[in-house]
């Protein structure tokens, strides 16, 4: 792959940061603030975005609480940030399963700022802009094994749509 593409790529996702648990906002947003504000924390990851119909639907299948008064909350939020990452790699189903594996174990706050870690580091990696994918906390489990697994795909499905718009781009 020549220079150019590769220095492209890694300056896409040079700053890229997830807000952690509690850089959300816990004040209640509307749905449609709630779907402004996750589609704006995940711009740089390019086509991958929520809409409010996807968000009902999410409540409706139990995957995120009902909002209070129509109101949005950070545990709603950081749930709603992964499903929107994780559906391209892996089905609702698996998401719900892994959600409810990982309830036993962690806080919502510690799961989801692994998530936002993880990601990071695996995106890092896979944009050249680290030479390791460095290890994420301090237990091992099955589920953060799952999670690492689904996010490196995820990783690789944001890194070839970069590719192909840059290269379309440049056409």
């Amino acid at each position: 792959m020549d220079m150019k593409l590769k220095q492209t790529l890694a300056e896409q996702i040079r700053d890229f940061h997830l807000p952690r648990y509690e850089e959300l906002p816990n004040t209640g947003l509307y749905l449609n603030q709630a779907v402004k504000y996750i589609n704006s924390c995940l711009k740089q990851l390019g086509n991958i975005e929520i809409t409010s119909s996807m968000i009902r639907n999410y409540v409706k299948q139990g995957l995120v609480a009902n909002p209070i008064q129509k109101l949005y909350y950070a545990d709603q939020i950081g749930y709603l940030i992964c499903i929107t990452i994780l559906k391209h790699a892996a089905s609702l189903e698996c998401i719900h399963q892994l959600f409810f594996r990982q309830k036993d174990i962690y806080s919502n706050e510690t799961a989801y700022n692994y998530f936002c870690v993880e990601l990071e580091n695996i995106l890092y990696y896979r944009f050249g802009l680290k030479s390791v994918i460095e290890d994420v906390g301090v237990t091992s489990s099955i589920e953060k094994e799952m999670l690492r697994s689904a996010i490196t795909a995820v990783s690789h499905r944001i890194y070839l749509d970069a590719c192909f718009h840059i290269l379309k781009n440049e056409g």
